[in-house]
């Protein structure tokens, strides 16, 4: 607020606006446990602002984390890397990564039990 320098500042002026200087250098230093924006990371406003350049990045170089107060909040990922974390894991799925894995060579031996069969009267 500029004071027009014909009249004097009020007392409570200059002592507000000397306390919020003051406060601001001092939280300007502080480390804070919050995570800053970065690379792959949005506070939610810009995420909001700019959705459709947040899409293309998700798309193009991976998941993008969206920040709320500085924490963590949701990250944003490209639908065919979803469908793929989503998929339900199958015996088949383990057999191919069995017959993909280094120590596919490696003799398993199938134990199989062999018990009697009781009878249920139903």
């Amino acid at each position: 607020m500029a004071w027009p320098l014909s009249s004097p500042r009020p007392t409570n002026y200059i002592l507000v606006h000397l306390t919020r200087t003051a406060c601001h250098a001092c939280t300007s230093n502080h480390q804070s446990p919050r995570r800053q924006p970065g690379p792959g990371r949005w506070r939610l406003q810009d995420a909001k602002a700019q959705f459709s350049e947040l899409v293309r990045r998700a798309r193009e170089k991976g998941p993008q984390r969206v920040t709320v107060h500085g924490r963590d909040a949701v990250v944003i990922v490209d639908a065919d890397e979803w469908d793929r974390l989503r998929k339900p894991v199958s015996g088949r799925d383990l057999v191919e990564a069995l017959a993909r894995s280094p120590l596919r060579d490696v003799p398993i031996e199938r134990v199989s039990v062999k018990s009697r069969v009781r009878d249920v009267k139903l």
